[in-house]
């Protein structure tokens, strides 16, 4: 049964700058994780143990902003599944992993990596996989540097929430360890 914030984010999903942290983590669980706190905090996992350290995680996209940039459609509007979710990754040593041809801006920003061009970035894309048969959805990785995500954010409107920064990454390679998800204030 729906509750009364469920319908009224099914008229029109709050803006993520009018949210806080802990309504946009619980919205990315809602919606990306079906609601399930565990496949969530398991999904984290996977991202530390298999990229390189010092690598920091964003998601970025719907499962941010509830619907789709181009025409507004809802999350899962098309389908339970059909909505991915874009996961950009931040750091110099994750963008080695790109080949050459795969940047949009050379050592700043990268194409997507997924299934439709699983190739430019061999390495990464076993972990790409293993998330996506996790979430049972879409995953698409993109590199890219904290001035183009900050960018983006604030000179396209488009937003992102941090779930792992980039100093964790470092700590959690060396103390198998990792924090909470929170967003980069822009």
């Amino acid at each position: 049964m729906a509750g009364a914030e469920d319908v009224k984010e099914a008229e029109e999903p709050k803006e993520p700058k009018e949210m806080t942290d802990e309504e946009i983590r619980a919205r990315i669980v809602r919606l990306g994780f079906d609601g399930d706190e565990g496949r969530f905090r398991k999904f984290c996992e996977m991202m530390r143990a298999g990229l390189p350290p010092g690598t920091g995680v964003a998601l970025r996209g719907s499962v941010v902003t509830a619907k789709r940039w181009e025409d507004g459609t809802p999350f899962d509007g098309d389908g339970r599944g059909t909505s991915d979710l874009d996961v950009t990754l931040v750091g110099d040593e994750v963008m080695k992993f790109f080949d050459d041809d795969a940047y949009y801006i050379p050592k700043l920003h990268t194409k997507p990596l997924g299934d439709k061009d699983p190739g430019i970035a061999p390495a990464l894309n076993p972990v790409r996989c293993e998330l996506q048969k996790l979430v049972g959805r879409p995953v698409n990785f993109q590199a890219t540097s904290n001035l183009i995500l900050f960018a983006r954010d604030v000179l396209l409107g488009q937003p992102y929430f941090t779930i792992i920064e980039a100093e964790e990454a470092d700590e959690a390679a060396a103390e198998g360890a990792g924090g909470e998800a929170r967003r980069r204030e822009a």
